[in-house]
């Protein structure tokens, strides 16, 4: 950001920042004394208007030596920064032409003063597709020349599922190497030998041998590393890079003549002339001992290298089961799936009651005594004759059970959850949901729609319900994001009970 306004650029954290001199400054009373950070700041710079970062702000810390966060208000706030006071300097220092630029994990932490002389910009999590441009773009190279390796010891195969076949990838370079032999033989290729007097050969039955055995290798090899995918798929990217390879493998023998020393050095130093002629038998063979061996890395031996994964997958359910719904959280860590499982405890006249479990906050405990409420009322409207939330004790679980959970994000997921038990209806396959009830069943907006999205790409979900309040925030997503999806804005529950159970559902004995 500095360089492009072109700025001057310095940099401090105030993560576990407890005294305000560190600010400020110290009075020149004391021993050791020193200016604060910004005094600092403009003698390392040199200029008036610097861009300043302001590290870890929401981990500021509080002592006997005052307050930094209460510091930092005059030192942020753009109506007071033209005459910030330095303790040390004790006089005036024009601050109100510097660029202040704070980061934060948890915007929850900063206090409520210091945040409203911020304008707040949220950076998502990377989604998959970011990663994998990533990681084969940047990390793959730089890993690689920090171990020493060169690009041809070693093959990353990026596999992704549902892009492609092992067939058609497997015709495909068939068919490349096939087109590649035919136009690789339609010309005599001269090779020399190692002798003194560079000895030349124009008869290319020998070099049509040696081009047909590296190909039929080259084949070998690729329909081993297909073999070696799991469900035979492999990404577009693979494909073409795998082509591309070969065919700059496969020109570069028709038009370089291979020359091998008898170190194994393969050299093209040796002019071609094809006049001279000689029998093939002239030609001697050559032993190449120094040949690199291959390494192929791809999903099937991955762990072998990296370790065993960090992160499992978080769909527990491929069809849902009576009583279990799929919704949608966030964290400071992204988005994750949100499981909302209804059991029925004991049924008895009069016995209606409501068990949560699963380490829930405060606000959700409410929103699961809401979401109860709501849920027999609408029970009442779709099947009056059922009495099961009035003699039935139920049980709310959100799993993991160690994972702290608050937030009324989940209410139209547990509302959903109770009804799916109360009709024995089973929720539409590939759905989640999210969004905070009314005790009269209306919508409200909730949070981290993106990081949500891109927890339910991840779970292979296909259809979200939002509520319509979010619409905006979906809208402003990039493409590559909403890809593929069914999103579904609503303002009511009753919309949320057509789009989850169908108005055709049947219950399920």
């Amino acid at each position: 950001m500095a360089r492009a306004l072109n700025r001057r650029f310095y940099r401090f954290s105030v993560g576990g920042l407890a005294d305000v001199a560190e600010i400020k400054g110290h009075r020149r009373t004391y021993v050791g004394a020193m200016p604060g950070k910004m005094v600092q700041c403009l003698k390392n710079v040199g200029t008036a208007n610097p861009l300043v970062l302001i590290d870890e702000i929401d981990k500021l810390g509080k002592g006997h030596a005052g307050d930094p966060a209460s510091a930092l208000l005059e030192l942020l706030d753009p109506e007071q920064n033209a005459n910030f006071l330095d303790h040390f300097l004790d006089v005036p220092i024009d601050l109100s032409k510097v660029l202040f630029v704070c980061t934060a994990n948890v915007v929850e932490m900063i206090p409520n003063p210091l945040l409203d002389r911020m304008e707040v910009i949220a950076l998502a999590g990377y989604i998959t597709d970011e990663k994998m441009h990533i990681a084969r773009d940047y990390l793959e190279k730089t890993t690689r020349e920090a171990c020493g390796i060169k690009s041809e010891q070693i093959a990353l195969q990026l596999v992704r599922q549902g892009v492609t076949n092992e067939q058609s990838l497997k015709v495909s370079l068939q068919q490349g190497a096939k087109q590649l032999r035919e136009k690789s033989t339609e010309e005599p290729t001269q090779i020399a030998d190692d002798g003194p007097g560079g000895k030349k050969l124009e008869d290319g039955n020998s070099h049509e041998r040696a081009t047909t055995t590296t190909l039929t290798e080259s084949e070998q090899a690729i329909e081993v590393s297909l073999h070696e995918q799991p469900n035979g798929t492999a990404t577009e990217e693979s494909e073409a890079t795998s082509h591309e390879h070969l065919v700059e493998q496969l020109e570069a023998d028709k038009v370089q003549p291979t020359l091998l020393s008898s170190d194994g050095i393969a050299t093209t130093d040796q002019p071609v002339d094809s006049k001279v002629n000689i029998k093939t038998s002239d030609v001697k063979d050559v032993k190449v001992d120094n040949v690199i061996e291959k390494v192929i890395v791809d999903v099937s031996n991955l762990a072998d290298f990296v370790g065993k994964p960090v992160f499992h997958a978080e769909r527990i359910y491929d069809q849902t089961p009576v009583g279990v719904v799929m919704g949608l959280a966030w964290t400071a860590m992204g988005g994750s799936t949100l499981y909302v499982e209804t059991a029925l405890v004991e049924q008895g006249e009069g016995k209606g009651a409501l068990l949560l479990t699963g380490q829930l906050g405060d606000v959700m405990k409410e929103s699961a005594q809401i979401a109860h409420t709501v849920a027999r009322a609408i029970l009442l409207q779709k099947e009056p004759d059922n009495p099961f939330f009035a003699d039935s004790k139920l049980h709310l679980h959100v799993p993991a059970g160690a994972t702290p959970k608050d937030g009324p994000s989940a209410g139209c997921t547990m509302i959903t959850s109770m009804l799916s038990l109360a009709m024995k209806k089973h929720v539409k396959k590939e759905l989640a949901m999210t969004g905070e009830v009314t005790l009269t069943g209306r919508i409200l907006p909730i949070g981290g729609v993106k990081e949500k999205i891109i927890a339910a790409r991840r779970s292979e979900v296909k259809t979200i319900i939002f509520p319509s309040a979010n619409r905006r925030d979906f809208d402003e997503l990039a493409g590559n994001v909403k890809e593929g999806l069914e999103v579904h804005f609503v303002d009511d529950y009753n919309q949320i009970f057509e789009l989850a159970f169908g108005s055709n559902s049947k219950p399920q004995i």
